[in-house]
């Protein structure tokens, strides 16, 4: 009798939650922050091991923009993923969009021609896409205030997870060999049951939502996506070129690794910091500055040696990273109608051009000219302020306290 009074309230308890759109099953801020260090560490390890797979597979330094790019392409979906996301809503695209990742990155020691990791690329390149519109929708239904730092504590989460990841995966590399790269998956895998039943559900937006006004957005929208994939192309440059200049000066797999981490670890302090400098001065500061550090720093990270490689890779990290929650908000805020679309347009469709940019500038990459390229992302970073100021003023522009201004 106790067993069947039991199982009716949890049944009831379970309906209850249903019916009120699965509220009272959430996950904190803090955990699903935790879900997108498994998805994007499980996804982005491979900067860490580039030198190791272009052996693998013999072939040249200029092939790694190629496999770089077939890694972070599919990330230009995560627009249409955003459409997706709102017409299904509930959580799934989470779900699958981790193991998506995690599969993929766990089969890339497997792939040992180039059409195949070519194939399990892309895999995991769909599964990141799919993951973040919908996750990033899903954490900000959750905050009322201090949005801005909000989504930087949920950010930080990819970005440890984009810098302990390639170090982790250079550890496996040289102890263990390349095949037993499967084990970066296992954790992603054993938290997929928990993420189907305790992450946020959004309401399904089959009918009845705003039309979005393309002509209104189409001057924002140029401006946003002209700034997030000259980010991104820096960004991405950086982790593919860290790594093949420090293998060409005769450093260690483990050691172009580390400098990764750095950078993208200690990014984390950027972010959170960014978040909370937009909350309180406003947008535009924090785009403007972020992108003149980025352009003092990246020419000086090729010229230190010793400890100082570090130590300015982490300053780059944190440069790099401060304007990530706040390009988000701006692509929420100038596709109002459809968040996970702006949330799409601002970190996937600009990732997908920074993708793109690598795999351009990848063909011309050689051990002479390796050095140059870091001229060129920095470069790339001071074009990316022409962006910014082209976005009109109303989506730079917030007073103290994190309210709109107008």
């Amino acid at each position: 009798m106790k067993t069947t009074d039991g199982t009716n309230r949890g049944l009831a308890v379970t309906a209850a939650s249903r019916e009120s759109g699965g509220q009272s099953g959430q996950l904190p801020l803090v955990a699903m922050s935790f879900v997108h260090f498994l998805n994007d560490g499980s996804a982005n390890y491979l900067p860490g091991i580039l030198p190791a797979v272009l052996i693998m597979l013999h072939e040249p330094v200029s092939m790694a923009g190629v496999i770089m790019a077939a890694l972070l392409i599919g990330q230009a979906l995560q627009p249409l993923m955003g459409r997706l996301a709102d017409w299904l809503g509930g959580n799934s695209l989470i779900a699958v969009g981790l193991a998506g990742s995690a599969v993929g990155g766990g089969l890339l020691g497997f792939a040992h021609s180039l059409p195949l990791l070519i194939g399990d690329l892309l895999l995991i390149s769909i599964g990141n896409a799919l993951f973040h519109p919908q996750a990033l929708a899903a954490v900000r239904s959750q905050l009322r205030q201090r949005q801005a730092l909000g989504l930087a504590f949920f950010l930080i989460g990819g970005e440890l997870g984009r810098g302990v990841w390639p170090v982790a995966a250079g550890w496996i590399v040289v102890h263990a060999g390349i095949s037993s790269l499967w084990l970066t998956s296992l954790p992603a895998v054993v938290m997929l049951p928990v993420i189907l039943r305790l992450a946020p559900h959004l309401p399904a937006k089959r009918t009845g939502g705003e039309r979005i006004d393309w002509q209104d957005h189409r001057g924002p929208f140029v401006g946003l996506v002209g700034y997030a994939g000259l980010r991104a192309f820096a960004t991405y440059g950086l982790v593919t070129f860290i790594p093949l200049l420090w293998h060409m000066r005769g450093g260690s797999l483990i050691g172009g690794a580390s400098i990764i981490t750095t950078l993208i670890s200690v990014g984390v302090i950027g972010n959170l910091a960014g978040g909370h400098l937009v909350d309180r001065l406003g947008r535009r500061p924090v785009v403007l500055l972020s992108s003149v550090a980025v352009i003092v720093l990246v020419p000086v990270l090729t010229l230190v040696s010793g400890a100082f490689v570090w130590i300015v890779a982490g300053l780059l990290g944190i440069a790099l990273f401060s304007s990530s929650s706040v390009t988000v908000l701006i692509g929420q805020d100038i596709f109002s109608e459809n968040r996970s679309l702006g949330s799409g347009i601002a970190l996937g469709l600009g990732n997908g051009v920074g993708a793109l940019l690598v795999f351009i500038v990848g063909f011309w990459l050689s051990a002479g000219t390796i050095q140059g390229m870091f001229w060129l992302l920095a470069g790339s970073a001071a074009l990316s302020i022409a962006f910014a100021l082209s976005i009109p003023a109303r989506y730079l522009t917030r007073v103290a306290g994190g309210r709109d201004s107008g």
